[in-house]
């Protein structure tokens, strides 16, 4: 496989990475499995983050012995520095390291976020103590706010960016992407599958290969999808009649009611976790029944206080149809907390 540098980070990693959020659902073997599989095949870059559950462990563990020939980034959503110190520590203890690669400020997507981690006492005090002591080597962001993505990259303050890219979000490549070739900002593209709603990895990746220096992070959950796109990368680049067929399917399928996590419904007067719970679809896609439910849980509970008053509607650039979609989700939800609980 190919290897790349990562802006001017003087990182080298794979020309895609490994995603970290699947690992969840698999055991401990199993997960060890998948994760030695991707790096004997090559990906040597693997991005995780304190909130997947188990997958920071998980991954510790099949790469312990490998350390030196691997590049790791994980995350924090903490924004006060004790807290984010506190995240720092468990996260290299449960990836048996020394140093993390690339430490990322994880979901910076309102403006009192960013406020609040460059506040005296914030997030970013503490993990630029920590870069200087060498616990980690770069300060990364992400965001799913294309305004924030690009207002993160004009601060000057970190060395990468992490921001959805796929067919059928593409934004990020009028103004985000050039704005971060041009500051030296390593380039990361989380959710290359569209959160899972796009089931074609050939159409996926032959429109993210046309953009061969963002660096995609798909999730892995089975050594049989780790061989599907190592061996579309095995081929030359290029964007065949049926994977333009299969963009243009989804993109019909997905482009009036697929939610872009940009976060312009909230806040909820009702405190109802807008953004988070139009995911759960896709989150049920991922995991099982069960692990849906403990994943999303809370979030979902909080639909319950939806009274349909139209405001997160109203927010919407994209005009969707959002209390019918929570409903819908709710009643999926519920569906699944009963096949748990029979």
């Amino acid at each position: 496989m190919r290897r790349m540098e990562l802006g001017r980070t003087g990182l080298t990693v794979s020309e895609f990475g490994f995603g970290g959020i699947p690992l969840i659902r698999l055991d401990a073997e199993e997960a060890g499995r998948v994760v030695r599989h991707a790096f004997e095949r090559g990906v040597t870059f693997f991005d995780t983050a304190n909130r997947y559950l188990d997958s920071e462990d998980k991954i510790g563990r099949a790469l312990a012995g490998v350390r030196d020939q691997v590049v790791l980034a994980t995350k924090t959503g903490q924004r006060e520095a004790g807290p984010a110190l506190q995240e720092l520590e468990r996260s290299l203890r449960l990836l048996r390291t020394e140093w993390i690669d690339i430490y990322q400020l994880h979901q910076i997507s309102q403006q009192s976020e960013l406020d609040a981690a460059l506040a005296p006492g914030g997030v970013y005090e503490a993990v630029a103590r920590a870069r200087d002591k060498g616990m980690i080597r770069h300060i990364g962001v992400s965001s799913h706010n294309l305004a924030m993505a690009v207002t993160l990259v004009e601060s000057g303050l970190f060395s990468t960016i992490q921001y959805p890219l796929n067919f059928i979000e593409s934004e990020a490549l009028d103004e985000l992407y050039p704005k971060a070739r041009a500051a030296g900002m390593g380039i990361l593209v989380m959710k290359p599958f569209a959160g899972g709603m796009i089931d074609s990895a050939r159409a996926a990746f032959s429109f993210l290969r046309q953009h061969p220096d963002a660096i995609p992070l798909p999730g892995f959950d089975s050594v049989e999808r780790v061989d599907e796109v190592l061996d579309i990368y095995a081929r030359p680049s290029s964007v065949d009649a049926e994977s333009r067929m299969a963009m243009d399917r989804l993109r019909t399928e997905l482009g009036g009611r697929f939610c872009r996590r940009c976060e312009y419904c909230q806040p909820c007067p009702q405190g109802v976790l807008i953004t988070y719970a139009m995911m759960y679809k896709v989150v049920s896609i991922r995991m099982s029944p069960a692990k849906a439910v403990g994943f999303s849980g809370r979030t979902m509970e909080t639909v319950r206080n939806c009274e349909e008053c139209g405001q997160c509607e109203a927010k919407c650039p994209y005009g969707l149809p959002i209390p019918a979609m929570l409903k819908e989700y709710l009643a999926l939800y519920d569906q699944h907390r009963q096949d748990v609980t029979d």
